[in-house]
Order: C-alpha cells, then structure tokens, then sequence
C-alpha cells in the first residue's frame, strides 16, 4: 500500500484555494497519486496516523463515509 506523502501534500496545499484539510488531501490523492477510489483513499488516510486524526475529526469510520463527504456539496 502507498503511504501518504506529507512533504508533498505541504507543497501541494500552497497552491489550492481550499481550506479544509481533507478535502486537501483527497485533492492531493487524487493528483499526486492518481486515486479516485475512496476505497482506497480511506485505506490510506487510516493507515497514517495523520491521516486518520483528519477522519475522526469528520467521524468518518468507512469508505462510504469518505465517499459522502467527498460528493456532498456535489448535489445541493
């Protein structure tokens, strides 16, 4: 599994107009590492210690969950 590039997503996060965390780094995925799933997004913020506190901060316990929060402004 990949593990999630801070310094990366640090330089990534200078040049965005967003300003939640997490929508940076699923921004930050989808880029850098070329992922849309959020399957697989969820596996690796849980498997990061960062990555996770931005999850639990939402409440986000599944890639369902994840997968929510990413379309909710889609659709209103």
């Amino acid at each position: 599994m990949l593990t999630f590039n801070w310094d990366e997503y640090k330089e990534f996060k200078k040049h965005t107009s967003q300003t939640d965390k997490l929508k940076i780094a699923i921004d930050f995925m989808r880029s850098y590492y070329n992922i849309s799933s959020p399957y697989e997004m969820f596996g690796m913020l849980k498997a990061d210690e960062l990555g996770e506190m931005l999850l639990n901060k939402r409440e986000i316990t599944s890639s369902d969950e994840l997968e929510n929060f990413m379309y909710q402004g889609l659709h209103s």
